[in-house]
């Protein structure tokens, strides 16, 4: 029998290794993935996506938390702008959407005021007290159908649900036009005193009515800017961060240039600088009602949104 020693099976196994050849593993370089690194990004995380911004919807239209309107009085658009005596004025118009060809559709104040809430006048033609009330669609019943909240805070408003034509303090009814709907609630007539200071708890969008005073329409432009930065400067500070907006119109021009009227917007969705399509009042109370998916108002229902402002 053949015996196999110990030192032959070393050296048969040596040759045995040696004929072997093991297959390099290969590597990519550093400088490989610095070569294409969107390629190294699509073999780690799939098919690159073009999405819109999380904060537009489908519809080009931006997620806001709370909206404060805010409605000076009888200026046209030339009379506002770089107006030393509107320093803050000018200072919003600067860090928003400056509108610089919108128009109020009306003369005189009330049925302006019924335009941009209910995207009609309603046959009102005058600053009187309306015969009777409305019980069509409006910004504020369209948003408590949809489980959103709605109020109007006006100036010297004497108390909640105040019905009546005017008081000595400057408050007047025809700036007020959810007190003319039957499907407002009336704790939704709210004084100015009770604008929350704890800006969380404002509702979903809110109307702000100075007095006469206030507003540009008795008082000067400088009384009114000044009124304003007052008020409403600390919500814009605080809507930078909030998600939310504030829009700041005129209810008509002093018949000096076709009723071309100032407006702005300024919140932390818009892209600031100016904006010259041709808008009006329906045009902003259209792009309210589809910001938070309501139903359309009067001629709301035919008027184009505002879309190109948003980031």
């Amino acid at each position: 029998m053949l015996r196999i020693g110990p030192i032959f099976l070393i050296v048969l196994t040596l040759i045995l290794s040696a004929c072997t050849q093991t297959e390099p593993k290969q590597q990519s370089s550093p400088a490989d993935s610095e070569k294409n690194p969107v390629q190294q990004e699509i073999k780690q995380k799939g098919p690159a996506k073009t999405e819109a911004p999380k904060h537009l919807d489908k519809n080009g239209l931006p997620q806001i938390d709370h909206i404060v309107i805010v409605v000076e009085e009888n200026h046209s658009k030339s009379q506002i702008v770089n107006n030393p005596s509107a320093p803050y004025i000018n200072s919003l118009m600067k860090q928003g959407a400056n509108f610089t060809n919108f128009y109020a559709l009306d003369h005189p104040s009330q049925p302006n005021y019924l335009n941009l809430f209910s995207g009609s006048d309603h046959g009102v033609t005058n600053d009187e007290v309306p015969d009777s009330k409305f019980s069509g669609n409006n910004l504020g019943s369209e948003l408590i159908e949809k489980k959103y909240s709605f109020v109007g805070y006006s100036e010297d408003l004497p108390y909640v649900g105040y019905n009546g034509a005017e008081t000595d303090n400057g408050y007047v009814r025809k700036h007020n036009p959810w007190v003319n709907f039957t499907n407002v609630p009336m704790e939704a007539n709210q004084p100015l005193e009770n604008f929350p200071k704890d800006f969380n708890k404002l509702p979903t969008v809110s109307f702000v009515i100075p007095t006469k005073l206030n507003d540009m329409h008795d008082g000067s432009i400088k009384q009114a800017d000044h009124w304003l930065k007052k008020h409403l400067d600390p919500y814009v500070k605080w809507a930078k961060t909030h998600n939310s907006l504030l829009i700041v119109t005129w209810d008509e021009d002093d018949y000096n240039q076709n009723n071309k009227i100032p407006t702005f917007i300024v919140g932390p969705m818009v892209k600031a600088g100016q904006y010259s399509e041709k808008l009006n009042h329906f045009n902003l109370l259209r792009t309210i009602e589809d910001v938070y998916g309501l139903s359309h108002a009067g001629a709301a229902k035919t008027c184009q949104p505002i879309k190109t402002v948003w980031k």
